[in-house]
């Protein structure tokens, strides 16, 4: 039997702890410890949903990785390439992609009365995929792209409000080259994703327009945007792709294209590491407190202790393993707090946001048990170190002047 462990629980669990004065000590370690746990847990899970949910906008505008012509051409318009069903059938046999979806695209202005606006339209057929789309979709519907060369376009609320457009209206479009060239399209529907950087300028259309108005064969785009099921190999898919196509062709991922979005959002690991070490040191704190307090209220009890021959480091095991009870406890309600808290704000968007600041209109929530484990088992870890020196004053107590202190 463990001796040590027998004597912690009955310490704990003792009745005159109620009237100790060393019980609301404990119950701050409790609440400190919760506090701590709950704060790292929320942390880490509001830091996983913000970038799964800025990562996935950006995917929904982009795709994973793209494949284009291979050259220096930095502009929004894209060199001609031969649409190829042989390098299609290639870059599908990887396992991980799940859409292969051609596209092109070319900078415009739309003018309406007095009013002119720079944008970017999106060329897209009949392979891609609207499912980003309709899930930000808020009026009218998708386009839908076949054979016959369609007017109707998709444009952000961002545009609609900047340009005073309805679902319905004409959307009249100039495109600077030479000579110049006029479109009229008609607006079917309405989105917004809250990434402000893509819904000020960009719009989506048929992309038999811009073959037309590029002068290219129906045979000609601008390159392929590749949907992967399993992001979490992006890198190397994107090198696998570009192994697969031809030479004259570049694959590149969407975190290479766009590196100033994901550069940033790799820098918010670090405000939760600061975070995370500052709960840490706040828990343990509290805990060394807490023990120093217990050790000199039970000061009889290890005079006792020592008097029947019990060694230094089991009776420093038995005030560690109560140490334990209250991390344990205050990890359950910190848990509890922190996990009760993230599924509400889940299916429920609880806490709000200014989307012009935040790039989404609540609080993202994304729960990943991985790191709910590793916090708590880092935190009994880490706690149960810190409390192995406090201990030690244990070493200094003599039994005989311990056994008389009243």
């Amino acid at each position: 039997m463990n001796t040590s462990l027998f004597i912690a629980k009955r310490l704990y669990n003792a009745k005159e702890n109620n009237n100790s004065y060393t019980r609301p000590i404990i119950r701050i370690a409790i609440l400190a410890v919760a506090l701590s746990v709950s704060i790292m847990l929320l942390s880490v899970f509001i830091l996983s949903g913000f970038k799964a949910e800025i990562s996935d906008k950006v995917f929904g505008f982009g795709g994973h990785v793209s494949v284009t012509k291979f050259s220096y051409n930095q502009s929004y318009e894209n060199d001609p390439i031969n649409y190829s069903k042989e390098i299609v059938l290639k870059i599908e046999s990887i396992d991980d992609v799940e859409n292969i979806q051609q596209f092109a695209t070319k900078a415009g202005i739309i003018k309406k009365e007095e009013e002119i606006l720079g944008v970017i339209i999106k060329g897209v057929g009949q392979d891609y995929n609207w499912k980003f789309f309709e899930k930000n979709l808020v009026l009218g519907e998708l386009p839908i792209y076949d054979s016959v060369t369609s007017n109707k376009v998709l444009i952000s609320e961002n545009i609609s409000k900047k340009m005073k457009l309805e679902i319905g209206d004409d959307l009249v479009m100039y495109f600077v080259q030479k000579p110049t060239r006029v479109r009229k399209f008609i607006i079917s529907g309405i989105y917004k994703t809250g990434l402000t950087e893509f819904d000020e300028i960009t719009l989506l259309a048929d992309i038999k327009h811009i073959q037309k108005l590029n002068n290219w064969n129906n045979n000609q785009i601008g390159g392929y945007e590749v949907l992967l099921s399993n992001i979490d190999n992006l890198q190397y898919n994107s090198e696998l792709i570009d192994e697969t196509i031809d030479f004259d062709l570049k694959a590149i991922s969407i975190k290479d294209k766009y590196p100033q979005i994901f550069d940033w959002l790799r820098l918010q690991d670090f405000n939760v590491l600061i975070i995370i070490i500052l709960m840490l040191i706040v828990g343990g704190v509290n805990m060394v407190t807490s023990l120093l307090i217990i050790i000199l209220e039970k000061s009889r009890l290890i005079g006792v202790l020592k008097a029947i021959g019990a060694t230094n480091w089991d009776i420093r095991k038995v005030f560690i393993y109560n140490s334990l009870y209250i991390i344990s406890s205050g990890l359950l309600f910190g848990n509890l707090v922190a996990l009760s808290f993230s599924i509400a704000q889940k299916y429920f968007n609880l806490i709000k946001l200014d989307e012009n600041i935040y790039f989404m209109s609540y609080v993202p929530i994304k729960i990943e048990f991985l790191s709910l484990l590793l916090i708590n088992f880092g935190t009994i870890i880490i706690c149960y170190l810190i409390l192995v020196i406090p201990s030690t004053v244990i070493s200094k107590i003599s039994p005989a002047k311990s056994i008389k202190f009243e």
